[in-house]
């Protein structure tokens, strides 16, 4: 029996002595020193150089695609002859006349969206004889930002214009910010400002179901971006960069920033054109046409939108583009007295049922009562827009006509010369 306990503890002891060993050889792995990556900076993984101002020092890069090139279905070689007088009726005549190498498109990379947000990487492109060229400004630390926003302002100093993608309300604001905050002077004061946002959304939001730039390459300009890094991501990376100093995360930000700022400049050679030369526009639909001439109506060019509305019905429209479209035709052939043309169209409107078929009724009953003197049409009329739409103008005009109606026709002139409505 005792026998039997001190085989039994001898066998315990051993393994035990196995734990031990086991566990011995992963606390002394576990005790040696973690060996970190090397750190990579960015001037290491991109062709650039480390540029030294009175402030400090910062990284830049420059990036050229050659005037053989083309982005999507455009060719570098013609955004150098483009013309000078471009940007004027889509800037409301601020840009003047500007040849397209004084233009600067820029486009920030930031560390977010919320106040105080930072521009590591500025970048800006620029049209010359070689091609369409690329300046990058970025922050390796939050400590280079004064010399960096020193160079930008000396770097925008040989252009006249400055053109943005919605950046009249987040890039040159968050920059200004920026510039204020080191206590410099921003170099925007300057520089009219063409925010091309406000041009492609009248062109285009009709259609399209997005107006962002990345959808607008696809779809305006017919380029598929690979391996693009996603935009809610570009904040995240370049935090971990400045946590772990590895620059292969940034490379894919330089690239989508880049990419950005061509198709910028690229759309710049597209959306400016419709609004100089708008019966020139070659559209293939109908709601691009529409949305010009909405804008041209709104600046007081009522012939050019009258011509591109019924371009826009020749082509086809959606019921919910057709009708307001028709809507729009009648008024501006009514205001430009052509009242045959503007009764044709309210009397299709007035035909099917519509959105506008009560306000068509309306204006044909209007123009009976006032221009025919018809007042039996004018009622038929109003009748028919009650029978839709029961309203307090609609009943008071119906009981006007017959009062008119009911008096004698002797007395009706008589009131008519004695100055009766």
């Amino acid at each position: 029996m005792v026998e039997d306990v001190q085989l039994q503890l001898a066998a315990l002891r051993r393994r035990v002595a196995q734990i031990d060993r086991k566990y011995a050889g992963e606390a002394s792995a576990a005790r040696r020193p973690v060996r970190r990556p090397a750190r990579h900076p960015i001037e290491e993984l991109l062709t650039g150089e480390v540029v030294r101002t009175a402030y400090g020092a910062h990284f830049e890069t420059e990036r050229l695609w050659e005037r053989h090139r083309r982005h999507g279905s455009v060719d570098i070689a013609d955004l150098a002859g483009l013309p000078g007088d471009l940007l004027q009726p889509l800037s409301a005549g601020e840009i003047r006349d500007a040849p397209p190498g004084k233009w600067a498109f820029l486009d920030t990379e930031t560390t977010g969206l919320a106040a105080g947000a930072c521009a590591f990487l500025i970048g800006v492109g620029s049209i010359d004889a070689t091609g369409f060229r690329l300046r990058q400004f970025f922050l390796r630390d939050y400590a280079d930002e004064p010399s960096l926003l020193a160079r930008l302002s000396e770097y925008l100093g040989q252009f006249d214009v400055l053109i943005t993608y919605n950046g009249k309300a987040f890039d040159q604001p968050l920059l200004e910010t920026r510039y204020r905050m080191a206590r410099a002077a921003h170099p925007f004061g300057r520089l009219p400002h063409l925010d091309l946002l406000f041009g492609a959304r009248r062109l285009w939001k009709l259609r399209l179901e997005s107006c962002r730039l990345v959808d607008l390459e696809n779809q305006i300009l017919g380029v598929e971006r690979e391996g693009d890094l996603p935009g809610e991501m570009i904040p995240y990376c370049y935090l971990e960069f400045l946590r772990t100093r590895q620059a292969f995360e940034l490379v894919p930000i330089f690239h989508h920033n880049a990419l950005d700022i061509l198709s910028l400049a690229c759309l710049t050679a597209i959306v400016p054109f419709a609004f100089r030369a708008p019966d020139s526009v070659q559209a293939r639909h109908g709601a691009d046409l529409i949305g010009l001439a909405r804008w041209l109506l709104e600046s007081g060019r009522r012939d050019e939108s009258l011509a591109l509305f019924r371009r826009a019905v020749a082509m086809g429209l959606p019921d919910h583009l057709l009708f307001r479209t028709q809507w729009d035709i009648a008024a501006i052939e009514r205001r430009s007295g052509r009242a045959d043309a503007s009764l044709a169209v309210l009397t299709d409107l007035a035909a099917e049922r519509n959105p506008y078929r009560v306000r068509a009724l309306a204006e044909l009953a209007k123009h009976y009562e006032h221009h025919e003197r018809s007042y039996a049409m004018a009622l038929e009329m109003t009748r028919a827009a009650l029978a839709f739409e029961d309203s307090a103008e609609l009943r008071r005009r119906e009981e006007r006509l017959m009062i008119r109606i009911a008096r004698p026709r002797g007395s009706r002139k008589r009131g008519k010369g004695a100055g009766a409505v």
